[in-house]
Formats: C-alpha cells, structure tokens, sequence
C-alpha cells in the first residue's frame, strides 16, 4: 500500500495524493459504516492506511486519522454472531487507533411492526443510515464544522452496483432505479465502486487480515442474494466482465438521470400555479403539452413534495397523465392522496389538507384565528359628509385583490357606534345570496363557487360571513360580497372585512 505522505513544517498533518494534488486539510467528520464482512473490512483498512476518493472523483487522497469515526450497527438477527461481528469491528478500530460507535437495533421488532420479517433487509438500511446521519451530526457539532461538510462513507462495490441494477430491473423501475448505486448522494460518498469484490479480498488476503461472514449473504430469500447466487453466474459465464459494463452503464444512466431531473424541477416551477401545505396545482394544459419523458417527472415530484413518504409505481404517474390527457376527473393514489384536474389545473392533494372553516364568532372589532393559518379581520370606520365612500370601496377592492373589502357596517348589522360580532363559516349546501353587481338577483352559493373556479376540495375552506348564525350572507371572501351589504352615497360607517394567510 502506499505510504504515508510527508508531514508539514506548520504542524498541521496534511499528505500529499500520488498526482500531487494536497488534501486542504479540511477536519470535518468521516464516517466509516463498518459491518466486519470483507468490503467493509477493507474499507476501513484502506481508510487508515491508504488513499481514498472521498470528493466525488476529485482524486485519492489520504484521510487525516482525526477524522476517521467507525460506526457498527448490530441488527440483533444472528445471536451470537451477531455479538461477535460487534466484537471484531470494535477491536479492528481499535487496532487503527479509530474510536468506534456500537449501535444496537432490534430490526426483527422494527420489521414487524412495519409489516412483517420480510422487510427486515429495508428496515436494516434505514437503521444504518438513519444511525449513520445521527452520528455524522453529532461529531459535526464537536469538530465545530458544518453538517453538510461531514461524509458517511459505504463499503459498496462493482459487485453491489451490478446487483443493484439487477434488482432493481426485476421489481420494475425507471432511469434512477437502473442508475444503481450512486457514487455520492449528498453526505454519503462510496469510494469503493470501482473495485470488486474479489479485489478487496485479495487486498486483505495480502496483508495478513481476516473478516467476518455473514451467513445470512447465502439465504436466497432475500433478492440481492438470489441477483449475487442465481443470476450473476449465469450473465458473467456469458460475458466475465460484466460488473465493469454495467459500472460504466450505471454512470451514464445516472448523469443523463441528473440532467432529466433538472429539466424536470425547472418545468415543474414554471407550471406551479398555487401550492400550499399538503397541496400543489399545476397548469394541467401546459403539462399535457409537454415531452412525456419530462411530464412523468413532473408528476413524480409534485406527488412527492407533497408526501414525501409516498411509495409512488409507474403506473400511479400514467394514471395521472390519463386524467391530464383527458382534461378532467380524479384518481386516488397510495398515502390517501388524491390527484384530480379540475378548471384546467391538476390538483394534488394529502387527505385532509383543506382544513374546513369552523362556525365562529367574529367579534368587530376583532379578529379571528381560521385554523389554517389565516386570519379575518374587522373593523369599523366612520365616513366624512364629503368623502365618495362608493368609490373608496371600489379602489379598496382593487388594491387589495379581493381579500378585504368595505361593506355598510348597518346593512351588515353591526352598529358604529359600539360594533357587533358577525358569524364565520364554511359554505352551506343550498345556501343563496345576492352576488354584488348582479343587481338583487339571488344565486346558489355552489354556483357562485363554480362560477370562481374553487375546486370542490378546497370550497370547505372558504370563509362565508353572516349577519349572524342564521343570518343572510354579507361576504364570501376572496370571492364576492353581497348587493345588499355594499356602500351607498348614504354610508357613513364602512365595515372592513380583510382575509389575511
């Protein structure tokens, strides 16, 4: 293995890469994710004593020791080997002088509670990076350097790349999937995918080092075992150089991934027409118009900034298109969620994310909380003899954009003098008003609503005021107030109504 490089004059250990390039010397944390098999073994072996790419293709380079972390987490699958992986890992940091954090993990509990012993492989995953990101951020905040600026480094290989592609081929899956195994993902850096398995175990085999195994690696149960024992042999006799084709495949496929995903991101900005917690409306004409290739991304990222915890399959993303196409209906998709074109906007909502307006009292003056974040507000203003109230409301109107607006505080009820308190709530089926510049001439609410292009799942969120808990409508907000609630020449007390997010 290569040696060391040279120590500075100023005291600070930095080493020299083998093209010349030097490390700057950054002490941001490094986690080495260690499970004592032999890629990991090897691993932490070449972390401690060679060189390694750590920057994502900026070249080898040696690793100051300090910080160097190796974190082990014992699933509690295998009983006593189990115990014994634990043992070594710790005594083989110990042996490179590298501190090592045990974490233990009952996955086999953590499995059933999610549905069964046969997720144990994907609940396995997420306690090693979730227990992986924890430690980084805990050293992170010792070494004093930024989160962002710590590595978690995995043992993975061209053997697990070329499996990956496999696996991910047999379930079904798109251009990210067949991308494999990424050679960084934010924080996560896996410098070994350019050496195979067999390499590592040669290099150990040389210097005299043992690993443990894993007898769980054999149980063709589980799909990356039946991908390595089962269809690996068969590809390699037909071409041995296979893992090294699918490495060179994998990176094309992940940079054209990268460049689809930005195109993607960016039309996605351009067609947001409203979004809010829980919720996104897309300019649905625009997305139907669009490059197939890019509307399916799109569809994928809205669906998941909405839930991200959405488990999303090809054909959810082509149920949506089909409504899209078709200019109109809904779709229920996993997590509760609901995607619908309505008013030529494609809608994607989480259940329950228009939150319904509550019957309350609106006291005037006062406020009131809607429990979605809004406000509405009232306050009474008296007016001058000589002031065009009528045309105070109508500049008032236009300013504000429909979300606040001057009505005659004694048509509405409410007395000048010592106010009044006014009823909110969410619209009424069968409700009627008299829409402002219709001239007396009364309309269903439901109508009104249509007329205004709120789509059926948001209209529970739009606030009606009443003169009281039974009385006529004097607003519907951000929509339209009533005739019979509008200011004359005669006003001379205005209620101000103002919807505030």
């Amino acid at each position: 293995m290569p040696s060391v490089g040279r120590r500075y004059a100023t005291g600070e250990q930095r080493f020299e890469r083998p093209s010349g390039h030097v490390d700057k010397g950054l002490r941001a944390p490094v986690v080495l994710m260690v499970s004592g098999g032999a890629d990991s073994t090897a691993l932490l072996v070449l972390a401690a004593t060679s060189t390694l790419d750590i920057d994502d293709g900026r070249g080898e380079a040696r690793i100051a020791r300090e910080r160097l972390h190796v974190l082990h987490v014992n699933h509690q699958l295998r009983g006593i080997d189990a115990q014994e992986d634990e043992e070594f890992v710790r005594s083989l940091a110990q042996r490179y002088g590298i501190p090592c954090t045990i974490r233990r993990e009952d996955v086999a509990a953590l499995a059933a509670a999610q549905g069964g012993s046969g997720n144990e492989e994907n609940v396995g995953r997420e306690v090693r990076y979730a227990a992986a990101a924890e430690l980084a951020n805990e050293l992170s905040e010792q070494f004093g350097t930024p989160r962002a600026a710590a590595r978690i480094v995995t043992a993975h290989t061209a053997n697990d790349r070329a499996e990956t592609f496999f696996m991910n081929a047999i379930r079904g899956t798109g251009p990210a999937g067949l991308s494999s195994i990424p050679r960084r993902r934010n924080r996560i850096v896996r410098p070994l995918l350019t050496r195979t398995h067999r390499e590592l175990c040669d290099l150990l085999r040389m210097s005299g080092i043992v690993w443990r195994e894993d007898v769980s690696n054999e149980d063709t149960r589980y799909l990356r075992a039946y991908v390595r024992h089962e269809v690996m042999p068969v590809v390699e006799r037909r071409n041995p150089r296979v893992t090294a084709s699918l490495s060179t495949t994998c990176d094309i496929l992940s940079d054209e991934d990268s460049y689809l995903h930005a195109q993607a991101s960016r039309l996605l900005r351009d067609l947001t027409r409203r979004s809010a917690q829980g919720m996104m409306a897309l300019d649905a004409k625009r997305l139907a118009a669009s490059e197939v290739v890019l509307a399916r991304r799109v569809v994928r990222q809205a669906i998941v900034t909405v839930c991200p915890d959405v488990r999303l399959e090809a054909r959810h993303v082509e149920a949506v298109l089909r409504l899209v196409a078709a200019g109109r209906g809904s779709v229920a998709l996993p997590l509760a969620l609901d995607a619908r074109v309505e008013y030529g906007l494609l809608f994607v909502r989480a259940h329950g994310s228009a939150e319904k307006v509550g019957g309350v009292w609106l006291q005037v003056p006062g406020e009131v909380c809607l429990g979605d974040g809004r406000t509405l507000e009232a306050q009474v203003r008296a007016v001058g003899p000589d002031v065009d109230v009528v045309a105070m409301a109508r500049t008032h109107g236009s300013e504000w954009l429909g979300a606040s607006v001057l009505l005659d505080a004694v048509a509405c009820g409410v007395d000048p003098a010592q106010g009044g308190r006014l009823w909110v709530d969410a619209p009424q089926q069968g409700e009627v008003l008299c829409p402002l510049g219709m001239h007396g001439q009364s309309k269903l609410l439901s109508d009104l609503l249509n007329d205004a292009k709120i789509p059926s799942a948001d209209r529970c969120g739009v606030p009606v005021v009443h003169t009281d808990s039974r009385g006529a409508v004097v607003w519907v907000a951000d929509v339209r107030a009533d005739e019979r609630a509008k200011v004359t020449s005669a006003t001379r007390a205005v209620l101000e109504l103002t919807l505030r997010d």
